[in-house]
């Protein structure tokens, strides 16, 4: 059986080492070091992780596990919200578009924040609403319509590959997963294609101004339950993201917990994030805690070597 350290042991990993990690090596934006520190957290926690770090307006960066796919889950909701606002730019739809939901058709037994907020047998709300109650809310419900509207997870896929980001693959909606525990780690996605994702947001390569900021406001205001990335980060630190989680099978394992996203560094610059935790024993919240533990390493490295070159 696989045995988890407490959270405070993790969270000492961030600091372990730093003696070390405070001479030019850090000039040179040398990251043998930090890797080896979240290579031990990793082995310290067993399961499956992929982690991806890039510079998004600075050159820097690494993989660990990164020839591996790791299973989406939620994560999967960015490049539909992509999709589906890239729609929006061809002018097959606008965010003010509205659609009644019959809340017959709809799952009452996912997680769908929309359907309590919701009273009465249908659900009034236009495209601009559905976009954030699945990116920002993760609301499964919501997401699942955008894949009906957007033509089905062959269009989104088809879409994603042609901007592109090859090593992703998205095949089943929310609803199909919950019905086969096997079906999730068939989307999927490599640390690498997620972190060009990120650049093509960020830069604005895909979509619009106009949907480009309205994707980023809607990843920006996840809710502060769901943090991970910057759990362990200094309180107000901006984070574009997208979360993912699994449910718990029969052998108490979790096939997904990820953070994928982007933070502001304290001088300005943005850093991309992306781990991808699989397949490790719960509880749930341990997944949680290391993508935590192992953004706050990230951040530490980053910002160190920045006042380290000035």
């Amino acid at each position: 059986m696989i045995t988890f350290p407490p959270l405070s042991r993790l969270v000492k990993y961030v600091f372990t080492g730093l003696i070390f990690l405070s001479g030019p090596v850090f000039a040179q934006d040398n990251t043998v070091i930090l890797k080896k520190q979240i290579n031990h957290i990793i082995d310290t926690a067993g399961g499956k992780f992929g982690v991806g770090v890039e510079g998004v307006d600075f050159k820097a960066g690494f993989m660990i596990n990164g020839n591996n796919g790791y299973p989406m889950q939620s994560v999967f909701k960015f490049p539909l919200a992509l999709t589906i606002l890239h729609q929006v730019d061809l002018g097959k739809l606008h965010l003010g578009q509205q659609f009644d939901l019959d809340k017959a058709t709809l799952d009452t037994v996912a997680w769908s924040p929309m359907l309590k907020d919701f009273p009465g047998q249908y659900i009034h709300i236009n495209l601009a609403q559905l976009l954030s109650y699945a990116v920002t809310s993760s609301d499964n419900n919501a997401c699942d319509f955008l894949f009906k509207i957007a033509g089905g997870p062959a269009v989104i896929d088809a879409y994603i590959h042609a901007s592109g980001v090859k090593d992703i693959a998205i095949k089943f909606t929310e609803g199909e997963m919950a019905k086969a525990w096997p079906l999730q780690y068939q989307n999927w996605c490599k640390p690498a294609a997620m972190l060009q994702l990120l650049q093509l947001l960020y830069h604005q390569k895909l979509l619009s101004k106009a949907s480009n900021n309205f994707l980023i406001r809607i990843m920006t205001e996840v809710p502060g339950w769901d943090k991970r990335i910057s759990a362990l980060l200094p309180p107000g630190t901006p984070l574009i993201h997208k979360t993912g989680s699994s449910g718990v099978n029969a052998r108490g394992m979790l096939a997904a917990t990820n953070d994928v996203g982007i933070v502001t560094l304290p001088d300005g610059r943005h850093l991309a994030i992306v781990v991808f935790a699989s397949d490790y024993k719960g509880p749930r919240e341990r997944g949680g805690h290391i993508i935590a533990v192992i953004s706050k390493q990230i951040w530490n490295h980053y910002t160190k070597i920045h006042v380290l070159v000035d």
